[in-house]
């Protein structure tokens, strides 16, 4: 794409080549040869592709002529357009970009099946509150596509988020609440409110002084100063409710680590890991469902702790995790001759047994599934601890208890 500095060249093409080759969306664009209205009506159908309906277009008559006439329009007009001479030419300026073109048409094609006039029934009961869920739905589907390097599924599902987007923006612009425009313009401009190193004349050469600088701005940005930090508690409240729990409770284990709520070193976790543990096996002795679930929470966060320590990702683990299960039973499945339900419990393990061990074969990650061959040679601080007394450090005593 021409920078803004260079002068875009004249692109002249005839009616027929556009009608089978398109053209390039980065410069001014003179057709030419355009014969009758039918030609015009089918040249508007086909740009209608290339261009959103409200980009400007000018008719320009004969040019040999010392001062060519000129009418100017739009493409959605082109088709239907009286008083045209035939043979006529068609103008077209470079006035956007082909993303900016390609949005554009997207935000068209969601008004249309908003539309009460012809649009789509679904698209029409939808409401901000009943899209939320597909919004989760396609960001994990965006993270899986990542995770497997289909540039074509990246792409897709890339789209499918920009969707909801979208989606969101027309519902709100119906009501008169905002537009993609305020959308797009607000993260634009916080990006360059909390960048200054780059569009501005601080400097930054470290992530550290990077994170550092976007807090004091985020912090400003809310009213807050140094001397009157926003509350711990406060910040914690917010990824409860934005986050899964998982995620959730990895980013609120990082933040009290950050403000001194942390363990000593990583056998201090693991002490605090088994006795969770414990109390969580001692509590299924009981009847009391809600204190079983307490108890199942904190040793599912005391592992989510030990996972920080181990500068590893829970979400991601548990989303292999689940990976590996649907493989192993797609790889059973193949192999039986039968429902699985209608296999014995001795055939089914059996049929795991060789699931497993084909898979494993092929992972060069080497997964070994015996635990004490995990633990050997490793440091005492990966083992599990001997003792079942819990940690407690005495600068913060609300260490010992979650």
């Amino acid at each position: 794409m021409p920078s803004p500095e260079t002068p875009a060249r004249l692109q002249i093409v005839t009616a027929a080549s556009v009608l089978t080759e398109g053209v390039q969306l980065h410069v001014p664009i003179l057709i030419t040869q355009v014969e009758s209205a039918s030609m015009m009506r089918t040249l508007h159908a086909a740009l209608q592709a290339a261009f959103p309906l409200d980009y400007p277009v000018s008719i320009v008559g004969e040019l040999t002529a010392e001062e060519p006439q000129l009418s100017q329009t739009t493409l959605e007009q082109i088709g239907e357009k009286k008083g045209i001479s035939y043979p006529a030419n068609v103008y077209l300026p470079a006035q956007v970009s082909a993303v900016t073109i390609a949005v554009q048409q997207l935000v068209e094609v969601v008004a249309k099946l908003r539309s009460p006039d012809g649009g789509c029934p679904w698209d029409l009961e939808q409401t901000p509150q009943s899209l939320t869920p597909y919004i989760i739905e396609e960001a994990y589907e965006t993270i899986d596509a990542i995770q497997s390097g289909s540039t074509e599924a990246i792409t897709e599902e890339l789209g499918d988020l920009l969707l909801q987007v979208v989606l969101q923006a027309q519902i709100a612009c119906e009501q008169d609440q905002f537009s993609l425009e305020e959308i797009a313009q607000g993260i634009t401009k916080k990006l360059i409110r909390r960048h200054p190193h780059v569009f501005a004349d601080v400097e930054a050469n470290s992530i550290e002084e990077v994170r550092a600088n976007w807090e004091e701005i985020k912090a400003a940005e809310k009213g807050e100063s140094a001397d009157q930090p926003q509350a711990l508690s406060d910040k914690m409240q917010r990824y409860t409710r934005s986050l899964p729990p998982l995620m959730a409770g990895l980013k609120l284990s990082e933040k009290a680590a950050a403000a001194g709520l942390e363990w000593q070193d990583l056998n201090d976790v693991w002490t605090k890991f088994y006795e969770e543990l414990a109390e969580f096996q001692e509590s299924l002795l009981q009847s009391d469902t809600e204190h079983q679930l307490s108890e199942l929470g904190d040793l599912f966060f005391t592992l989510v702790n030990v996972a920080r320590w181990c500068q590893l990702d829970p979400t991601s683990a548990l989303r292999s995790t689940n990976k590996k299960l649907i493989d192993r039973i797609a790889n059973i499945e193949s192999q039986a001759t039968k429902p699985l339900a209608e296999h014995s419990f001795e055939e089914l393990e059996a049929l795991w047994q060789a699931a497993k061990q084909q898979l494993d074969s092929t992972d060069t990650a080497g997964v070994i599934d015996n635990a004490s061959a995990l633990t050997e040679g490793l440091p005492t601080a990966f083992v599990a601890p001997e003792t079942s007394e819990p940690a407690t450090d005495p600068a913060n005593p609300e260490l010992s208890s979650t």
